[in-house]
């Protein structure tokens, strides 16, 4: 360990530090009492986290031997986690104040896992790799069981932590396989070996299980189960957390590992990665539609959204990546709008989740219904919203790799999927008329609504500067 290690993971160092301050703060003052400012201040330090690396760091670095690396592809992920992870925080503030949630850890929680995160993609060996999924996994172990008097919650955590320890097993004995056929558990070290050979039969069983246990993280199909129940259980809040930054973080750990360590191997894994796609949009599409509980239906939707994402990963190409990046940073917009709208159904002050409490809505509220449209319409895919080219993006690039089958499969399981997504606009339109809904909506989140809807529709001028950045993050990925 050098010197001039610190500076390359100076941003995981603040944030760690200001994690721990904010803890001490909270303990030896007011604790609970403190959670509005150590909610705001956790926002404030996110995004001028974000800033600092989007706007002033360039060039490509490395740290602590090989097992950190810096570049375009990490920068670019951890913006969009951190931004992610910002907004949830902000349009959450108010609906944990309310509803007897504000518990000062929930930050200094969310701090340490974005910390965790922020190591997964910018992991170059395969310990670190762990080592940043525990950290970002062990805390959100915690924040899915935040409401103790619920069994829900409760049962959500249990599921959660259960689950999560068996993909850790998964991923580690496929790490333990890939070190002991090549080796090393650097990334450069083990795709130096398959260059200097081939994927041999062990190390390819040992990529197959870390294919499983990342598989897990993104709740891609077969590896699905825990993301309806937990999606359900936790608080919203901590539901929209979880649709949003780590999502986008363990898709980018799964970009890395594949192109950093088995980048000459991409014929060996692609075939793999785009099954878990197919299976992924077809479950997700197909399994939303039964859903009453519009927090079950946003998990399946991640689940069918993870598929579409990993279709761009499964291309093996610069594209691909490219497609994928872009598809993240659009799914993430998405849910922080959709997001924000479920946070403020309610009934006589208690959360509501039941889709059919939508009926009627626009009579009331005909900007908030025109806003959750136009996400509904995006997340469908319907053009001219963004995620129409988020998903046009993906699609093209498994084309263009001579995956056309894979293309086409997608472009089904989208039309399947619009379903549910049309018959929420369905209720809010032309539904049956019943109790109203709660017009209160904090401004906080009533800025995320109507911004996200309003990125929807303006973004497809030039997707606000993102695809230049995508392109470069996966330049450096894909060599």
């Amino acid at each position: 360990m050098e010197q001039v290690d610190f500076p390359v993971v100076l941003p995981e160092i603040l944030l760690s530090l200001y994690a721990m301050a904010a803890l001490m703060f909270a303990v030896y003052t007011s604790k609970d009492a403190m959670t509005r400012v150590i909610t705001w201040a956790t926002v404030a330090v996110f995004v001028a986290l974000a800033a600092w690396i989007g706007l002033t760091h360039d060039g490509e670095y490395s740290a602590f031997g090989g097992s950190i690396h810096v570049d375009a592809f990490s920068r670019f992920a951890k913006v969009t986690l951190l931004l992610g992870a910002a907004g949830v925080l902000a349009m959450s503030e108010d609906y944990m104040q309310r509803h007897n949630l504000a518990r000062f850890e929930y930050p200094v929680l969310i701090a340490l896992s974005v910390v965790g995160m922020m190591v997964m993609v910018s992991a170059g060996d395969l310990m670190s790799l762990y080592m940043g999924l525990e950290l970002q996994s062990l805390a959100l172990y915690v924040v899915a069981s935040l409401r103790r008097d619920s069994v829900k919650s409760t049962e959500a955590g249990l599921k959660y932590f259960v689950l999560g320890a068996l993909s850790s097993g998964l991923l580690l004995y496929g790490a333990s396989l890939v070190y002991g056929f090549t080796g090393t558990t650097l990334f450069s070290g083990i795709i130096a070996t398959i260059n200097a050979g081939h994927l041999s039969l062990g190390a390819l069983f040992g990529l197959v299980f870390l294919i499983t246990g990342l598989a897990f993280k993104v709740s891609a199909v077969p590896f699905h189960m825990w993301t309806p129940d937990v999606y359900e259980g936790s608080p919203t809040p901590v539901t929209a957390f979880f649709a949003t930054a780590p999502k986008v973080a363990a898709m980018g750990l799964f970009a890395r590992v594949m192109w950093d360590a088995f980048g000459s191997a991409a014929s060996d894994w692609s075939q793999i990665i785009a099954l878990l796609a197919v299976l992924s949009m077809f479950l997700g599409a197909v399994a939303a539609i039964g859903q009453r509980d519009i927090k079950r239906l946003m998990a399946y939707s991640s689940i069918a959204h993870m598929g579409f994402a990993l279709v761009g990963l499964a291309a093996g190409t610069q594209l691909g990546v490219q497609s994928m990046l872009i598809y993240m940073a659009v799914y993430v917009t998405m849910n922080l709008g959709t997001f924000a709208f479920i946070l403020s159904m309610e009934k006589d002050g208690q959360p509501v989740t039941d889709i059919e409490s939508l009926n009627l809505y626009s009579k009331r509220e005909p900007l908030k219904a025109m806003a959750l449209l136009v996400l509904m319409f995006s997340l469908a895919g319907v053009p001219p919203m963004l995620g129409f080219f988020a998903k046009f993006g993906v699609l093209k690039a498994a084309v263009d790799a001579n995956m056309t089958w894979l293309a086409l499969l997608g472009a089904v399981a989208s039309v399947i999927g619009a379903f549910y997504y049309l018959r929420i606009v369905y209720y809010m339109y032309f539904g049956t008329e019943r109790d109203a809904l709660d017009s209160r909506m904090p401004a906080v989140q009533w800025v995320f609504l109507i911004g996200s809807a309003a990125v929807m529709i303006l973004g497809v001028v030039n997707l606000f500067g993102i695809e230049g950045a995508a392109a470069a993050a996966a330049d450096v990925l894909v060599r």
